[in-house]
């Protein structure tokens, strides 16, 4: 290898990079690398790089591959956990971009517990179309205007080759970009780590010079993950959400990060949370601003310290920066007001993601309450029923659904699908074909941060494992209450215990390979879908 002797008595710091030519916000991730090694190497330690896979799961999205993603959460972990300890590194530095890798190597960092950074790649700038700043999710609506006859093929193909433009995660406030600002927020990145463009070389490459700096820093004083990532740290997370109005999948992510801390974060306390958190940010999709916007408004810091003016923050939690919240946030301030709103003049005195129950989902669903027009919050309609997401979609091109109803597209959940796919793509048709203020869609599988309307997911238990989901038929009227917070089948308990006697579950959908061995091992959505260990409850 190479290494001098002088180099291997310094500390070892293992570089886990996601780079690959497959995701566009990873294109670019060997540059953050390089550059961490240089912080590592000013700071007298010794630098060494290896991989993580990673999944794109727009690219995934709409066919079987969207099986994997958050399956591949789990790989993520297991990868840096065998290899950190195998090597017997003293430190990482931890680079994702994208999803779930984000998540997965939050996880790594919490399960080892030895000094670590992340440092993002940064999100991507939006795409320009018709002097209107697009994202990803534009092309997935433009799909399904093209679908309805709104636009014709070459149009969809020149907003395609439009609304990506460059390296980064996609620009608007999806799951990746929510789970790095979030990052941030926990303390387990740098400032700026969740905003600052992929693009704005200069500031990323300084940025993982210093997160370089920074694990040695942290490895001299002996602060570890799990010093950080406190249970308050996870309130802050959860507060911040709120605000910007995040990805829904962060019900998923932040209680699988928690649970590797050795910290319970149970659904209801996001709920409790969303109560008292005003909604500051209207963020793509739910609104036109994208990160770059967030961060000429004076990004997460400047979100936190306005959140703190309601005693809303926990300012004394640690950060890889040495300094606590407090300090961070201390002279932050909204550069953008029509970015960032006051605590006086929010978007909603509420936060952006709800979780409802009723005799549909007795654990728990998740939905992105920002993202929902008003006047779909109390919606009933009759159901339509599908067995997977592919059935879901072919009946949505075929216009068999119509203003009024409530898409159920089930046996989609962590056992189920298995992996629970996100369903961007056909609530992105239905939204492009107008349906986003008239049909409400749910199911025991997930959605994009991407995703926009009454959509809600994460039902448990999941149908797979005999959740009522599984007993819902067309034409019975579902009843959802977002303001307070039910979802309801209107059946009686009677007849859901008659139909339950001649419910019969299907075969598994895959008998071998990772996903079998997956679905085997994976919990419920309501606790994070995390895998159990054999032999423990």
């Amino acid at each position: 290898m190479g290494y001098t002797e002088e180099e291997l008595k310094k500390p070892l710091i293992g570089i886990c990079c996601a780079a690959n030519e497959i995701i566009p916000g990873h294109m670019h991730l060997d540059t953050i690398a390089k550059a961490a090694k240089y912080g590592v190497l000013e700071a007298g330690g010794t630098p060494i790089e290896f991989p993580a896979i990673g999944i794109c799961d727009g690219i995934a999205m709409g066919h079987d591959g969207m099986k994997y993603p958050l399956a591949s959460r789990e790989l993520v972990a297991d990868s840096i956990e065998a290899v950190a300890n195998g090597h017997a590194f003293d430190g990482l530095i931890l680079i994702p971009n994208c999803d779930k890798i984000v998540p997965g190597m939050l996880m790594a960092a919490a399960r080892l517990n030895i000094p670590t950074v992340v440092v993002s790649g940064g999100p991507m700038l939006p795409g320009r179309y018709h002097g209107k700043d697009i994202s990803v999710s534009t092309v997935f609506e433009a799909a399904g205007r093209f679908e309805s006859g709104q636009i014709d093929k070459a149009e969809l193909r020149e907003i395609e080759h439009c609304a990506c433009p460059g390296c980064g995660s996609c620009s608007g406030l999806f799951t990746a970009n929510t789970m790095n600002c979030l990052t941030e927020v926990l303390g387990m990145g740098l400032p700026g780590n969740g905003t600052i463009p992929a693009a704005y070389n200069g500031k990323r490459i300084a940025l993982a010079k210093h997160a370089g700096m920074a694990v040695m820093r942290l490895l001299e004083e002996n602060v570890l993950p799990r010093d950080i990532m406190t249970l308050n740290a996870f309130k802050n997370a959860i507060t911040v959400d709120m605000a910007i109005g995040g990805s829904s999948n962060t019900a998923l992510h932040l209680p699988a990060i928690a649970h590797e801390a050795g910290i319970d974060l149970p659904l209801e306390l996001f709920d409790k949370i969303s109560k008292k958190t005003p909604y500051l940010t209207k963020m793509s999709p739910g609104g036109s601003h994208h990160i770059v916007d967030l961060n000429e408004a004076g990004g997460i810091p400047a979100v936190m310290h306005e959140l703190d003016r309601l005693k809303l923050i926990k300012k004394s939690c640690q950060t890889v920066s040495g300094k606590t919240v407090g300090q961070i946030i201390k002279n932050a301030e909204i550069l953008r007001p029509e970015v960032i709103h006051s605590v006086e003049n929010p978007y909603n005195k509420t936060g952006g993601i709800a979780v409802l129950k009723g005799n549909i989902a007795p654990e728990c669903s998740v939905v992105k309450e920002s993202a929902v027009d008003p006047s779909m919050k109390v919606f009933s309609g009759p159901a339509k029923v599908y067995n997977s997401e592919d059935e879901a979609i072919a009946a949505i091109c075929a216009q068999k659904v119509v203003s009024g109803d409530v898409v159920v597209i089930r046996y989609e959940g962590p056992k189920g699908g298995p992996g629970m796919r996100e369903m961007l793509n056909p609530t992105s048709v239905l939204a492009g074909m107008g349906h986003d203020k008239d049909v409400a869609l749910l199911t025991d599988g997930r959605f994009s941060g991407a995703t926009r309307g009454a959509c809600i997911g994460h039902i448990s238990p999941e149908a797979r494992e005999g959740g009522n989901i599984a007993l819902i038929e067309n034409g019975d009227i579902i009843e959802i209450d977002i303001p307070n917070r039910t979802l309801n089948v209107k059946l009686s308990d009677e007849e859901l215990a008659e139909r339950r006697k001649n419910w019969v579950c299907p075969p598994p959908k895959v008998k071998s390979g990772y996903l079998a061995r997956y679905a085997a091992l994976v919990t419920s959505a309501a606790t994070g879908a995390v895998l159990k260990v054999p032999g423990q409850d």
